[in-house]
């Protein structure tokens, strides 16, 4: 089947994407972000946008590795992960998303009692992932059809992992798909595990906690431990762009 090349929309350098980012209260969605160890980000792409990356994903020029989650045991679906340069609408957003997120990570680390901290730049972040071996860009897309799903993990690629990751949905529920909700679970200390599910709409995303995030208890705070994945596809096709803001080894 042939395909066709697809153009990404540039955000005209980082001012835009800073500016689009820097648009939302983060004051409240850090807030929420640590209160749940997820925070729904309402159009953070426009549908055009959406569609636009959608469409690069038989383009094989793009991608450093295909992934089909069976033969691994993560579920049924599969994914691609970018190479770089990345696409200019994920490198940019990556980079302008980073600080927000980065303050709220550092003061997770300082509640849960881990010495490092993050710098305030994506760059310096990056060397120091590069510099530990972890050179391997890891944002990708996700495609999913009728009857896949994404069993819950955690995408820790080597030592270095940065606290807080991004999922947007690229589909529209109800018209491209139904059912692919995405779900969380934490595990807390000596308690039954908590779920929730997170209503996205075309061009939403969620950012939320990799790994662990800390959770005020009656006299200090303790850690909880997070896993992600999507229910069962029922009809249609799903696709999500995943930011994370760590390389891999």
């Amino acid at each position: 089947m042939k395909t066709h090349s697809v153009t990404i929309p540039t955000l005209v350098g980082m001012t835009s994407a800073e500016a689009r980012v820097a648009g939302y209260d983060w004051r409240i969605l850090a807030d929420e972000l640590s209160d749940f160890g997820c925070v729904v980000i309402e159009n953070l792409l426009s549908p055009e946008e959406c569609w636009m990356l959608a469409a690069l994903y038989p383009q094989e020029e793009h991608f450093r590795s295909h992934i089909h989650m069976a033969r691994h045991g993560f579920g049924k679906g599969e994914y691609r992960y970018f190479k770089y340069p990345l696409p200019d609408l994920v490198g940019t957003l990556r980079t302008a998303l980073y600080p927000h997120l980065s303050s709220v990570a550092n003061e997770w680390n300082g509640r849960m009692g881990i010495g490092e901290r993050y710098p305030p730049d994506h760059a310096a972040f990056l060397k120091q992932c590069h510099d530990a071996g972890q050179t391997r860009p890891t944002p990708l897309l996700l495609q999913y059809v009728s009857g896949d799903f994404n069993c819950l993990h955690q995408d820790l690629y080597g030592d270095l992992a940065f606290s807080i990751q991004m999922a947007i949905l690229l589909s529209e529920p109800g018209k491209d798909f139904t059912g692919g909700e995405f779900v969380l679970t934490e595990q807390r200390p000596r308690m039954q595990s908590r779920v929730e599910v997170v209503p996205l709409r075309q061009g939403d995303a969620v950012a939320f906690a990799v790994h662990n995030r800390p959770v005020k208890g009656s006299k200090s705070n303790y850690r909880v431990n997070l896993r992600h994945g999507v229910s069962r596809v029922r009809s249609g096709m799903r696709h999500t762009v995943g930011i994370i803001f760590h390389d891999a080894r």
